[in-house]
């Protein structure tokens, strides 16, 4: 984990309407009113209205996400849970 507290985490959000996330290790799962991501800093939880994922650069871990933005939190990550693809395909 020290490994990846050192990769940067940086947000930026334009209007409400669009935000860019660094350090994303994965999207552990989306719909239109919650995108929740594992980042550096822990479990990133988006909540909004009609939300997308506009670009996902798995190699660079950024994401940018499209919508009505309403709150942006983040919880400690208790433990690995495989992935959302992972969770799927049990």
């Amino acid at each position: 984990m020290d490994k990846d507290i050192q990769q940067p985490h940086e947000l930026r959000l334009d209007n409400r309407a669009r935000l860019t996330v660094s350090g994303v290790r994965e999207v552990e799962s989306f719909d239109e009113s919650v995108i929740v991501l594992s980042t550096v800093r822990g479990l990133m939880i988006i909540r909004g209205e009609k939300l997308r994922l506009q670009a996902l650069s798995v190699d660079g871990g950024q994401v940018s996400v499209g919508g009505l933005i309403d709150s942006l939190s983040y919880e400690e990550e208790k433990e690995k849970r495989g992935g959302f693809l992972g969770r799927l395909l049990r």
